[in-house]
């Protein structure tokens, strides 16, 4: 595709993992989406290799996990380097000894995958899905109207066609067009003074089983970490130290990203000679900073990803909020615009992705400030696997159980999965899709019955009510679904979350109008 057209149902601006996330997501659901890049093509580097449980449980819905696992691999662990000798290995994420297999939990590592290759695996779903990207044409400006958004684009030959879209997206990054053309403010600060390096380079003779750190190296800490289904280690480098009066001028200076001065940097900290480091294939300089939108949205125009918040790399959660910015966002716009849900659902998107955006900031934030470096500095944990973040107290969140029990599970949270060990019987309210509920014999697994953009009601240990079209119901008795949920009626959002919780099935067509299914 090569043109882009002059009318669509989403504008998506930004085409990293946000962007394609949320085409994909829109494109499974039939609705019409077009996805810009002002770049020629999509983003070469490594950055966000980190993806998160959570992050992984959405790329199986989107049907992507199957190729995002064969082409990573676990994190490896840290070997510290001091003097050109190996001082010992430690775990980045998680704790000492395996993890203990959890039922409810079917990920429970973060997987490591290069973000390159992230971008790579969701436009070939994109393209399975019917959609594609539109390269090297940029939003150059916007109008809004009572309908739509009119916008204006720009290729490599000039002046582009404007656009007229029901809604607009900006996914294009922390400096974003969008957010400037709609005049949304952003307030943040510095989480670090010292300049970093991040660069993806060719190494010999460096073992790949580890990821290697100097901590103590001159000039600053150095990591060089095996990248999987590649020949290339990613470099972080910071540059030097914080309250140090000496390297005040260091911290001024901005690191050399030519790939002589990425070479120069290596061998001046580590034990590798000049002679081994060979081709780099992408470096950039930063400085850590936060940044927060004062709102995700200005009309019919809504911020997602970097152009909403930013973070510190620490932890890995930028890339991963912004998977669930687009995750979120998705299912709102789909019941929109094809199933005529009211456009009030729309709000909820900033009620419920503002405050984990912010939360989110606090923990890579604290992550960074953890400490230097080292065996332990900046171990990893639950709160980053993003496993535990909900919606509690959002709009869309009704909990109508009382008496429940301090630890039970609640409207808001994230619909656990679990193996299909109990009595299972499937019905759909809609006909055209009782094939997909009738499976529920062949199903494993609960997020089997979750998988694609339909909304799910469990009856668990109760009836299974009528239900209207486009809802897939499932009746479950006894097993560890019942354990895990308890009895009740559950309405498990297109995003996995539970949004209704209940006893009374004359709670559930007030909930489900809502989402525009009546």
């Amino acid at each position: 595709m090569t043109h882009a057209p002059t009318r669509t149902e989403v504008l998506v601006v930004g085409a990293g993992p946000t962007g394609l996330t949320l085409a994909c997501d829109l494109a499974r659901r039939g609705v019409c989406a077009l996805l810009v890049e002002q770049a020629g093509a999509l983003f070469p580097g490594s950055r966000g290799k980190g993806l998160q449980p959570r992050t992984q449980e959405v790329f199986e819905d989107l049907g992507l996990l199957t190729a995002v696992r064969a082409a990573g691999r676990p994190y490896p662990r840290m070997l510290n380097w001091e003097g050109g000798e190996p001082q010992g290995e430690w775990d980045l994420v998680g704790g000492p000894g395996p993890v203990v297999p959890d039922p409810t939990v079917p990920f429970p590592s973060v997987w490591m995958l290069p973000q390159w290759r992230t971008q790579e695996l969701l436009h070939e779903r994109l393209r399975e899905l019917g959609g594609e990207v539109v390269l090297g044409t940029a939003l150059s400006g916007l109008e809004q109207f009572p309908d739509r958004v009119e916008a204006r684009l720009t290729g490599p030959g000039g002046a582009g066609p404007t656009v007229s879209a029901r809604y607009l997206v900006a996914a294009d990054g922390g400096r974003s067009t969008v957010r400037r053309a709609v005049g949304i403010p952003m307030a943040g600060g510095q989480v670090d003074p010292r300049p970093a390096l991040v660069a993806d380079l060719e190494i010999d003779g460096l073992d790949r089983r580890n990821w290697h750190v100097w901590p103590k190296a001159p000039g600053g800490p150095l990591l060089l970490c095996p990248l999987p289904s590649t020949t290339a280690f990613q470099l972080f480098a910071q540059f030097g130290a914080e309250g140090s009066a000496e390297n005040e001028a260091d911290n001024d200076a901005e690191p050399d990203t030519s790939p002589e001065g990425v070479r120069r940097t290596v061998a001046a900290r580590t034990h590798l000679p000049e002679s081994a480091l060979g081709r780099v294939h992408w470096a950039s300089g930063f400085r850590p900073r936060t940044a927060l939108a004062e709102r995700f949205r200005e009309g019919r125009v809504f911020l997602a990803g970097d152009a909403a918040h930013m973070h510190s790399p620490a932890g890995g959660q930028g890339l991963n909020t912004s998977v669930q910015d687009a995750y979120n966002l998705g299912w709102k716009l789909g019941q929109v615009l094809r199933h005529g849900a009211d456009e009030a659902l729309l709000d909820s998107y900033e009620e419920e992705r503002l405050p984990i955006a912010a939360d989110v900031l606090e923990i890579s934030t604290r992550l960074h400030r953890a400490g230097g470096i080292r065996a332990g500095g900046l171990r990893r944990g639950p709160r980053t696997e993003q496993l535990g973040l909900g919606y509690e107290d959002g709009p869309l969140t009704v909990e109508a159980r009382p008496g429940l029990a301090e630890d039970a599970l609640r409207a808001g949270e994230r619909a656990p999965d679990a193996p299909l060990d109990g009595t299972a019987n499937g019905a759909a309210g809609d006909t055209a899709n009782s094939t997909a509920a009738s499976r529920t014999g062949e199903a494993r697994r609960l997020f089997e019955l979750f998988r694609g953009p339909h909304v799910t009601v469990l009856a668990v240990g109760r009836a299974l009510p009528e239900l209207p079209a486009g809802v897939h119901g499932h009746r479950i008795d006894g097993g560890v679904t019942e354990r895990v949920y308890g009895p009740g009626l559950f309405v498990v959002r297109p995003d996995g979350y539970l949004g209704l919780a209940t006893h009374d099935p004359a709670d559930l067509p007030g909930y489900l109008g809502r989402l525009g299914l009546r």
